[in-house]
């Protein structure tokens, strides 16, 4: 017999942080973290007609991994906030990493550490990850490429940012100057770092060593205006809001669509040429009212039939946001677009589902 599912609780906005007391230990982060521990219970899922049983089970797997002879290159960016390189005697050749201990093209001549620039450029456009698996879901949208610093002849692998809203194609070519930012929270290991472009570190910092991610201003991303309303866009305004209240009474229907949204709280405020609405998700639901108030983030569509296009099938919201033609204000809420990106597809598929079994 299935337990009842725990009421999911609404997030509350995050305090300051409380400074230790004198005696109190810091709090310490699990490798696997506390809400991605399923509780030990069994649950039944109904597939149109059919009831299936099924149970949390656990497979452990704990490992300890030594850095070994590149430990002084994340011992340097862990204690020091510095990148080290490793320079051959003979040739002159640096690598960046510190890959290698020993020049394989001078007879193995022992490479000596050097400290290394945190500016250089972009060795080729990077591919950018929107969806992610579990272990960097928190860190997307993030570019995934290789930067020459200067001074080095091999390109280190790092992640990309920009600080300027939601990471797109357009922000890094080839030769984009960048410059490695530091996170404040480091643990020796390579997303200890990433890099930005130098363009968008302000003048007084682009010297400076060890700049961590706090210095940098997150906020520089300005809303994007929209057109004023126009017949054709507040016409298409209005068959967005009645497809959204046909879509609201089928996830009502759909216990796929209601897994999608389960135990997530959100509002959003849209705004279009065509008028203003707000999403609220909760209750394993979405509920869809015009005007504005108060939100956890907001989404700006020139076009509402955007919307539209993404409930049949025409375009997907990560889509839209890669294209520039969606606007979100916080990088963060990527999760809540790829909930709603599984929607339709939730919908269609018990529809489907629903016309076998008849």
């Amino acid at each position: 017999m299935a337990r009842p599912k725990a009421k999911a609780k609404s997030k509350a906005k995050p305090r300051a942080e409380a400074k230790p007391r004198a005696n109190q230990k810091p709090k310490v982060e699990k490798v696997i973290p506390l809400h991605m521990i399923p509780n030990v219970e069994s649950e039944v899922i109904k597939i149109g007609d059919g009831r299936y049983l099924q149970s949390n089970e656990a497979m452990f797997t704990f490992y300890k991994r030594s850095k070994g002879e590149q430990s002084p290159y994340f011992l340097a960016l862990l204690e020091k906030k510095r990148i080290l390189g490793a320079r051959c005697p003979k040739c002159k050749l640096v690598r960046v990493p510190p890959f290698e201990v020993y020049c394989p093209d001078c007879q193995f001549e022992k490479l000596k550490l050097l400290e290394m620039p945190d500016t250089g450029v972009m060795n080729s456009t990077p591919p950018i990850t929107y969806f992610a698996n579990s272990l960097f879901a928190h860190m997307v949208p993030f570019g995934r490429g290789r930067v020459m610093l200067d001074g080095a002849d091999t390109a280190i692998p790092i992640h990309v940012y920009t600080t300027r809203g939601v990471l797109t194609p357009r922000v890094f070519k080839k030769n984009t100057p960048v410059k490695v930012i530091f996170r404040k929270n480091r643990l020796g290991k390579p997303t200890d770092i990433f890099a930005v472009p130098l363009s968008e570190v302000p003048e007084k910092l682009r010297a400076k060593k060890g700049v961590e991610e706090h210095e940098l201003d997150w906020s520089q991303s300005a809303e994007p205006p929209v057109d004023k309303p126009t017949p054709e866009s507040e016409k298409s305004f209005k068959s967005v809001l009645a497809a959204f209240q046909a879509m609201s009474k089928a996830v009502t229907k759909s216990d796929r669509a209601k897994k999608d949204l389960s135990g997530w709280k959100r509002s959003i405020q849209v705004k279009t040429a065509g008028g203003n609405f707000l999403i609220n998700i909760g209750k394993q639901n979405l509920k869809v009212k015009p005007g504005k108030a108060k939100a956890d983030f907001v989404m700006v569509a020139n076009n509402p039939k955007l919307f539209e296009d993404w409930m049949n099938f025409r375009d997907s919201l990560t889509n839209a946001i890669i294209a520039e033609k969606l606007w979100i204000s916080k990088n963060k809420e990527f999760t809540t677009v790829f909930k709603l990106d599984r929607l339709p597809r939730s919908l269609r598929r018990t529809l489907e589902t629903s016309e076998l079994v008849s």
